[in-house]
This record gives structure tokens, C-alpha cells and sequence, in this order.
């Protein structure tokens, strides 16, 4: 997933630059770019969920979905980028939101023949699609499957109805069971989303959740911590959560049932078997490229002296105007020299392997000396182990993140 950042509207869309613009000389020395991935945001839902912060929009149904419409509008905005990505390889889409199983197979199938036709991608890119048991009926994931989507992201949060009520889900236990039954028919690779530290939930309820998803098998599993967000719902009427020890017991019943059924922990909230590791958001924790299309999307773009974030327009009324109108950017600004060794850090140290030196150098185009003191810093206070060649968090630093991170700023 993109981080959300908060941005505001401007009275104009951003001026669209050239790519003459982009390539001009700057204080970068980017020796190669990283890979590139496409993000695709699909904004409508069933209902808003209390603890969520994405650009999400409620759709009420019998109310026409204007998936055409909105697919005209992501090829125009796919166009316009162009330039800034021509002659890459596309290495991994995904299509998030909001809740992109809410479009017809057959809409889907349409939007990844038109990136298909628009983009250099590599022959077995992984093209993820998010969905959620609330919008299953049978046989939707296999259409899907066949419109050319090859991983499947179930938001499944609990198995449990006391859980799921507690966090506003739409669906029920006994859909997210057939709904990631279905995705195992037909999904070599799929993930499942659980929740934890839900409002009132105890150990033996997590465990029960925990055992219940592995026993489907999935090759990926991705468990967040429930977080109070910001300008959510639940912000306003905050909900009575399990305590911090509590919740650190929780995390460490994952790790081990987790560890118990054949998944390593490769990233802090993600669990994957040999293989099904998820390149896509592999891409953003190591600082790759990601250029995002669609309602609110975000995209950090590389260039010979440069890195650059973009932000398409919010609303998706607003958003398909502008993008069919050909200028779908609110915000186009290069990232500050000064910002880069937090923004990289922010990510890689999510990484149970960390990161190589030298790949710090080569995405942010600064000298190893930016990061140093940092590094000399959590290294003492046993944060990270460190060769010359890698950075890796220790045990002490997974657990104090956050700590960690911000030796950075």
C-alpha cells in the first residue's frame, strides 16, 4: 500500500511539466533508477470503515458505479505520464482502494488491456487486486483471475462477527471463509488482511483468527496492528483497545504461528512462504518507483537528478474531469536533498532483511555520509546490526520502530 500523506486541493490542477522539466541538471547523481511499479485507485466502497484514512468514497447501492467513465479517465491519466516513464519495465501492478472488487470482471478486464497496451510490462508482472468478502458472490474471484489479475488481497480484518461488527466490516464470517476459499481455488498466490488489537479482543480470540486464516494455506499473510488514525471515525469516538503489553503478547502469537506453518517475516506486518513474497509493496520499502493513477493516488518517480512526488486529485468526480481533461495532478514537487534519508529509512528498516548500503546510494543519490550518524546512533543503543555491506534491525529494533526511524530526521 502507498503511505497516505494529507494534501489539500489546489484552486488550479499542477502545471504539467515536460519531461525537459524533470531531466534538468540538479544536486542528485542518480547513477541508475529503481524499479518501477503502477499503482491503479479505485476509490468506492460499500460502506467507510471508522478506522480508515484512504481516499475512499461510500457508493450506495442501485446507484450506476460509472466504471467507464472512470477507466477513460485512468487511461488519460496513464497518457499524460507517459513521458516521465517511457522506455521502463513495469515490474508490478496493484489495483487498490476503496474496494476494486466492486468493478465488474469485465471492467477489469478492460482497464488491464489498456495498461497492457500503454506499458512496456514484464511477461509475468504481478497485477494484485484488492477485494473484500462484502462484494464475493461466486465465481467473481475466477473472472477476475481470468481478466488477467494473478494475486489476489483479501480484506478479510477477522473471522470473527464480534469483531468484525466492532470495526464496521460489511461482510460476515461465514463470507470471508467462502470468499478466501474461493480465492485458494483459484489463486496460486493470494493474501489475506487480518486485524489485530481489536476493540475488546483477547489471545485466545486472535489465536482462533491466526489459526483459522492458516487453515486455508495462504502463501501470504499481512497483519496490521488496529491504529487510531487521524481524521477517522474512530479518531472521534476512539474505541477501548487492548493494552500495549497485550498487544505485544499478540504480535509475538503471530510470529510463532506464523513461523509454525512455513512463513518467514519478511516485512513488520507481512508473512510470506518462499516465493509469494509481494513484490509490489517489496518495491516501495526498498525506495523503487511507483507511478499511481487514479483518485488521491500517489507516485514517487526517479530521475537522473532528481526524485519527484506526485498527488492526483481526491474527489473522483473532480479527478475524472481533470485527468480526461488531460491534467489530473494537484501536486507535482521534487523531494528536498535534506527529506531523502528519513523517506528511505521511513521503509527499508521495515525490512526483516534491511537494505545494502550501497543500494542506499544508488536510489537516493547521496553519499553514505548523509546516514551515518544515524547509523552510529542505533547501532549503540542496539537498534540495528551492521556490516560493510548491509544494515539489518535487530529484534530490539523491529520492536522500537518507530525509535529507530526517527534517529533519521
Amino acid at each position: 500500500m502507498i503511505p497516505i500523506q494529507p494534501q489539500t486541493e489546489t484552486a488550479e490542477a499542477a502545471v504539467q511539466r515536460d519531461i525537459q522539466h524533470y531531466m534538468r541538471p540538479g544536486t542528485l547523481q542518480l547513477g541508475s533508477l529503481p524499479p518501477l511499479s503502477l499503482y491503479v485507485h479505485l476509490p468506492w466502497c460499500l460502506k467507510k470503515c471508522p478506522y480508515c484514512d484512504f481516499n475512499s468514497h461510500a457508493w450506495a447501492k442501485g446507484d450506476a458505479l460509472p466504471e467507464d467513465r472512470y477507466i477513460d479517465a485512468l487511461m488519460a491519466d496513464l497518457e499524460s505520464a507517459l513521458p516521465l516513464i517511457w522506455g521502463r519495465t513495469v515490474h508490478s501492478v496493484f489495483m487498490g482502494g476503496g474496494t476494486p472488487s466492486l468493478f465488474s470482471p469485465e471492467s477489469i478486464d478492460k482497464l488491464i488491456a489498456g495498461l497492457r497496451a500503454r506499458l512496456r510490462m514484464e511477461p509475468d508482472c504481478e497485477i494484485t487486486m484488492e477485494a473484500n468478502p462484502g462484494t464475493f458472490e461466486k465465481d467473481r474471484f475466477k473472472a477476475f483471475r481470468a481478466a488477467g489479475v494473478n494475486r489476489l488481497s483479501i480484506g478479510v480484518q477477522s473471522f470473527d462477527d464480534r469483531y468484525l461488527q466492532a470495526v464496521g466490516r460489511v461482510h460476515d464470517a461465514a463470507q470471508a471463509q467462502a470468499a478466501v476459499r474461493e480465492a485458494a481455488d483459484n489463486f496460486e498466490t493470494f493474501n489475506i488482511d487480518l486485524m489485530y488489537a481489536l476493540p475488546g479482543q483477547s489471545l485466545d480470540d486472535l489465536q482462533r483468527d491466526v489459526d483459522t486464516a492458516l487453515s486455508f494455506a495462504p502463501p501470504h499473510l499481512s497483519i496490521y496492528h488496529l491504529t487510531i488514525e487521524p481524521n477517522t471515525y474512530f479518531a472521534k469516538y476512539p474505541p477501548v483497545v487492548p493494552e500495549d503489553d497485550t498487544a505485544y503478547e499478540m504480535l509475538d502469537l503471530i510470529t510463532a504461528s506464523t513461523q509454525g506453518a512455513g512463513m518467514q517475516r519478511y516485512e513488520v506486518s507481512a508473512y510470506a512462504k518462499d516465493g509469494h513474497q509481494c513484490f509490489h509493496n517489496s518495491n516501495y520499502w526498498q525506495f523503487g518507483d511507483y507511478l499511481g493513477i487514479g483518485a488521491g493516488a500517489h507516485s514517487k518517480l526517479s530521475f537522473a537528478h532528481r526524485i519527484v512526488r506526485q498527488v492526483r486529485f481526491r474527489d473522483p468526480a473532480r479527478y475524472m474531469d481533470m485527468a480526461l481533461a488531460g491534467t489530473p495532478l494537484a501536486q507535482d514537487n521534487e523531494v528536498k536533498r535534506a527529506e531523502l534519508p528519513f523517506e528511505y529509512m521511513l521503509n527499508a528498516l521495515r525490512l526483516r532483511g534491511g537494505f545494502a548500503l550501497q543500494e542506499f546510494m544508488e536510489r537516493t543519490g547521496l553519499p553514505m555520509s548523509a546516514i551515518s550518524k544515524g547509523l552510529d546512533q542505533a547501532q549503540a543503543k542496539g537498534l540495528i546490526s551492521r556490516d560493510l555491506g548491509r544494515v539489518v534491525p535487530t529484534e530490539r529494533g523491529f520492536d522500537f520502530l518507530s525509535d529507530l526511524q526517527e534517529m533519521f530526521l
